[in-house]
């Protein structure tokens, strides 16, 4: 989210996230510029980025799978058309949750401006590997080196205090790798310092081991769940979209596998949950790449992936999305939406 959207101590995720991570002093400034140095090339371009290639979104649900089946406990529910699928028992109650702690309306969490959103890199064969170290959950991240750019964009900026992600897809093995609260170091050899960090199959619909965090709260991939703007700029958004919620239950449900709630109530959302926009929602207002959004919203829904601002919704960094079109989302309240009846049952932590 924007880097003034709370105080300057937060973390960009939010002040929920204190709970889950212990916000760590960043790298002194010296070493980031050493390791600059150590790597030199061209940095990354934050937005046009190249295409993925061959590489798609996890495995897609079974062909026979219908519209109407409740949402899948796989990775393979980015792409679910979820449109006529059951509307949760709970779902009043958790909608009326949402907005009774925090903000009402969707808000898109990326735009014009270059630093605002996710950046990631696009790589290939022969992109060198580098350690991965890991400063707080090793245990729970998988074991490097990862082809992540030794310059590659970091959310927020190289000097943001925030959450730090750094995502890479490799176009050519169609794998995935998302580091957390990541730091790069020149000493003794080029790595990178990161709390957590996960490299996926994109070719798999696994799930992470139950229990496991991601470079995520909830244990979920990042990437899939982002607005790319060359996608909707071809009016083809066909996966579910990544959100936040400021409270959230300490609990989860398939896909998700990793806790990070500050409340025990029913009522609350958990991680993972998934939400869409009522199919009787008007959007006869709506144009351009708004539109686009909004109708995934409805036929692909939203999954809850990290505490944070209410109904913030996340998107590539890219120079090229047009902020006042992106504005018309902003009308939407939150009771538009419906939570989704999941395959899964719920997992309390």
């Amino acid at each position: 989210m924007r880097p003034d959207a709370y105080p300057s101590l937060a973390p960009l995720g939010g002040p929920q996230l204190w709970a889950r991570r212990v916000l760590l002093l960043a790298a002194p400034a010296l070493a980031i510029a050493a390791f600059a140095i150590a790597t030199a090339g061209p940095a990354q371009a934050v937005g046009p980025y190249p295409d993925l290639g061959k590489c798609r979104l996890f495995p897609a649900p079974p062909e026979s799978l219908p519209a109407s089946a409740p949402s899948l406990p796989t990775q393979s529910a980015w792409t679910q058309d979820v449109s006529q699928a059951p509307r949760a028992p709970r779902s009043a109650a958790i909608v009326s949750y949402i907005n009774a702690h925090g903000g009402s309306h969707l808000h898109p969490d990326f735009g014009s401006p270059r630093a605002y959103g996710f950046s990631y890199s696009v790589v290939g064969a022969g992109q060198p590997k580098l350690p991965i170290h890991y400063t707080a959950y090793g245990d729970e991240s998988d074991p490097g080196p990862f082809p992540v750019p030794a310059r590659a964009p970091v959310e927020g900026g190289s000097g943001s205090d925030g959450d730090r992600h750094v995502l890479a897809v490799d176009a050519g093995e169609c794998k995935l790798y998302e580091l957390y609260r990541a730091f790069p170091d020149a000493t003794p050899q080029p790595h990178w310092n990161a709390d957590s960090g996960t490299a996926w199959n994109l070719d798999s619909a696994a799930l992470r081991p139950e229990g496991w965090t991601s470079a995520d709260a909830a244990g979920l991939p990042i990437f899939p769940g982002l607005v790319r703007y060359d996608e909707v700029a071809a009016g083809k958004l066909e996966h579910a979209i990544r959100v936040t919620f400021d409270s959230t239950r300490d609990a989860y449900v398939h896909p998700a596998v990793h806790c990070a709630g500050d409340s025990a109530s029913a009522a609350a959302p958990p991680m993972g949950l998934r939400l869409r926009l009522k199919a009787g929602y008007g959007l006869g207002g709506f144009s351009g790449g708004a539109r686009t959004i909004a109708e995934a919203m409805k036929r692909y829904g939203l999954i809850v992936a990290d505490n944070g601002s209410n109904w913030y919704f996340s998107g590539s960094s890219d120079r090229r999305w047009d902020d006042e079109n992106l504005n018309q989302l902003k009308r939407i309240p939150g009771s538009a939406f419906e939570v989704v009846k999941s395959a899964a049952g719920i997992h309390s932590c």
